[in-house]
């Protein structure tokens, strides 16, 4: 009985382990002066289905990150807009080592979870990305936003914030030479339990990112 208590206590304790070597990233300023024209980007823009498993640089990961949805100006205000600056958007970022959440205002990377929800992303047409970014809008953050209200109108625009963070994302690859494609599919039970998802927070849009493969 105590070995087996004694390995039940070392199993916890790994976990924990394993639960703190998730740290925090400090991502790049970003480098504003690459890539091609816009016109071209549109030119290049195509939904891609096949990646290299090579990590993204550091420097592409962070430039990617402000062009989706980074702060542009010093009033804190972001390259995408949201209905009332509500700024309800939050982008997740879920690599192989676990799934962390862009912190705009400090250029940053918090860890959320050491479990790796690509696969509950990719279902059964896994692209071998190394890096999927999903998007969630969160209705309480809206004004006004009340729980015992109509919520229709928090919802919907919470889908049009992700969309139009959605076409950031994917015009900067395009212009950049990263492969992408934006999808609704996923698994949003797993992918809520995993996270710790609050009801407010609605799952919209996931990108896998990566270099394409040749």
């Amino acid at each position: 009985m105590k070995h087996i208590c004694l390995a039940i206590a070392l199993i916890l304790c790994g976990d924990s382990t394993i639960a703190q070597e998730l740290q925090p990233v400090q991502l790049n300023p970003p480098a504003k002066v690459r890539g091609t024209s816009v016109m071209e980007a549109f030119q290049n823009r195509q939904f891609i289905r096949e990646y290299q498993e090579t990590e993204l640089s550091l420097q592409d990961l962070s430039d990617l990150l402000w062009a989706t949805y980074g702060i542009n100006r010093e009033n804190g205000k972001r390259t995408a807009p949201t209905a009332q600056n509500s700024q309800d958007v939050n982008v997740y970022v879920c690599r192989a080592e676990g799934t962390y959440l862009y912190d705009a205002a400090s250029n940053m990377l918090q860890p959320v979870t050491t479990t790796d929800i690509r696969p509950l992303l990719e279902g059964r047409r896994p692209t071998g990305a190394p890096v999927c970014i999903l998007l969630s809008a969160d209705m309480s953050r809206y004004k006004g936003y009340a729980p015992d209200k109509d919520t229709t109108h928090y919802y919907e625009m919470g889908a049009v914030d992700c969309g139009i963070i959605s076409q950031n994302l994917a015009i900067f690859c395009a212009g950049v030479g990263l492969a992408t494609g934006p999808r609704a599919g996923m698994d949003q039970d797993g992918i809520r339990q995993a996270l710790g998802i609050k009801d407010t927070e609605i799952l919209w849009l996931n990108h896998p990112v990566g270099y394409p493969k040749e």
